[in-house]
This record gives C-alpha cells, sequence and structure tokens, in this order.
C-alpha cells in the first residue's frame, strides 16, 4: 500500500489539512511519518476520515467519535449509542418541522400582524421558553465550572 501525503488525503476527502492535523491531534486519526514536511497516512485513513464526517453529520461530538474506534482502531460503536441519537434526531426532526410548519403557516395568515396571529404567539412563546431553558442550562455549567476551580 502506497502511504498517502497530507494534501493527497486533502485532495481525496475535501478535508482541509488544518482539520486532518487538528484530527491527528485529538487521536481520530493517525500519520505514520513523514516525507519532508508533510505527514504521510495509510490509504485507509480515506475511509476512516469518511466514518468521522458520517459521525459529524449525526451530531456526534468529535470526543464521542472518537470512543467509537478501539485502540487498534477498529470500529467499536455501542448500538445503544446509536439508538440514543437515532432518538435525539427524531426529536429535532419534530421540533424542526413544528417550527416550519408554524412558519409557513404565519407567512399565509391573514391576521392584521403577526403577533395577532395565535399560532406565531404561540412558537415565539415556545421558542422563549426554550431561550430561557437553554440559559439555565449555561448558567449552571458555568457556575459548575467555577466551584471545580
Amino acid at each position: 500500500m502506497k502511504a498517502l501525503d497530507i494534501a493527497e488525503v486533502a485532495t481525496r476527502t475535501g478535508v482541509p489539512a488544518s482539520a486532518l492535523r487538528f484530527y491527528e491531534e485529538k487521536g481520530l486519526i493517525a500519520s505514520i511519518g513523514r516525507r519532508g514536511l508533510k505527514r504521510l497516512f495509510m490509504p485507509d485513513v480515506v475511509e476512516r476520515l469518511s466514518l468521522i464526517a458520517l459521525g459529524r453529520l449525526a451530531g456526534f461530538s468529535l470526543e464521542e467519535i472518537a470512543g467509537m474506534f478501539a485502540t487498534d482502531g477498529r470500529l467499536r460503536i455501542k448500538r445503544e449509542q446509536l439508538a440514543a441519537k437515532a432518538d435525539d434526531l427524531d426529536s429535532t426532526i419534530r421540533r424542526l418541522s413544528a417550527m416550519r410548519d408554524g412558519l409557513r403557516h404565519a407567512a399565509k395568515c391573514s391576521a392584521p400582524s403577526h403577533l395577532e396571529c395565535p399560532t406565531f404567539r404561540r412558537l415565539v412563546n415556545a421558542a422563549g421558553q426554550l431561550s430561557r431553558t437553554q440559559s439555565r442550562k449555561t448558567v449552571g455549567k458555568s457556575k459548575g465550572l467555577r466551584k471545580k476551580r
């Protein structure tokens, strides 16, 4: 097998060299040496980068993706983890579908203003509640970080 330099990997995968260096730093991929100043990779890095891209598209963090590879480099994904992510995606799809439907209704609504449209008001209220919930979570996390220091 012919080793690929970082430029070849970037060209084949569309992943910028800077991201490849970052992935290597995070332990997601490994170079096998250098040719001059360029890192070298085994050809199977292309498939691994496709797996990483799939994980990112599904919403997994890089840390979660790294945990899906065993120390020998083989893929070790827990089925429960996939099912949980699928459930998260279902929830996101329902939320976004409701938002889309509400926005379409508001665009066609005959109310004199959007704020007089009950459907639009429900969207505004739901967004406000979600924002407050996320703010509390963020504040709680930041307080937790301050306590640990």
